[in-house]
């Protein structure tokens, strides 16, 4: 078994962490949110639950849940990881329970894209095209889903793969836990690298702004790093209320940050400060 391998006791220590954390509820109905993404007109964000199970709507100040998983193992989404749109504007959720990508039908019902080959689905983006890459943290790939396959193949090989985005070129860039933080795959599949070595703690998503300053967010470090084109990383945003964040997204122009342990959504501001994103409960 290489320095990579995830097969045996560590991924069991990692289910079993996410499973035991954050299981109470908090005012506005969240229980452990990992991470969002827009719908495309950005007046809707949907959030994956990891212990409730499931996917919350956010529009107009009230939040409900859009998909109400079950709790038994390996249904759809027992323990969904992320979420995405397509080029359709359709959602997608990556499930480790049932090592699946799905998209939502125009009845709200999840349908599988694959044979169920995926090990763990840490992130997802889809391109232009239609085409959706996976990063998969047990099998150390980034699977590409191409439009109208009913199985994924393997697109580029990167060590423990966490977050995943696109930019305008459809270079893919890629948080690793491996020997470089950040890489960059090319539409050919090439991996370059992006940040040398592990200066972040332990990284989870990356997002990109206009001009391709990446954003990565870091749970141990309770931050959030920003990298501008060809520079050091440093810290945007750090501490309190931040706990472990884990997800990033985009809301129209607005930075937004997901953070199970605080059970909570925050935008990052122009002036680099947090603010809680409220929103009542729909029954």
């Amino acid at each position: 078994m290489n320095q990579f391998s995830f097969r045996g006791g560590f991924v069991f220590c990692i289910a079993l962490s996410l499973w035991l954390s954050g299981s109470s509820v908090y005012a506005d109905g969240l229980q452990y949110p990992l991470t969002a993404v827009a719908s495309p007109d950005g007046k809707t964000l949907f959030v994956a639950d990891l212990n409730q199970p499931g996917v919350w709507k956010l529009s107009d100040g009230k939040l409900s849940l859009f998909f109400q998983a079950s709790k038994k193992f390996r249904t759809p989404l027992n323990r969904i990881r992320c979420i995405g749109v397509d080029h359709q504007g359709k959602l997608l959720a990556g499930d480790s329970s049932t090592r699946e990508v799905f998209r939502f039908d125009d009845e709200g019902k999840p349908q599988p894209l694959t044979a169920g080959g995926i090990g763990i689905p840490m992130d997802l983006v889809a391109d232009p095209d239609g085409n959706i890459f996976v990063t998969d943290l047990e099998l150390h790939w980034i699977w590409k889903i191409a439009v109208g396959a009913s199985k994924a193949e393997k697109f580029a090989e990167v060590a423990a793969p966490h977050g995943i985005t696109i930019d305008a070129d459809k270079n893919l860039w890629v948080v690793s836990h491996g020997k470089n933080a950040v890489v960059k795959v090319t539409p050919e599949g090439k991996v370059e690298t992006v940040v040398e070595g592990r200066p972040f703690q332990f990284p989870h998503e990356i997002e990109l702004g206009k001009d391709k300053t990446a954003y990565v967010t870091d749970g141990y470090g309770k931050c959030v790093w920003k990298i501008p084109p060809g520079g050091k990383p440093t810290k945007l945003v750090e501490g309190e209320p931040l706990k472990n964040p884990v997800g990033l997204t985009w809301q129209g122009e607005t930075l937004l940050v997901i953070d199970p342990h605080s059970k909570g959504i925050f935008s990052i501001g122009t002036d680099g400060k947090l603010s809680p994103v409220t929103a009542s409960t729909e029954k």
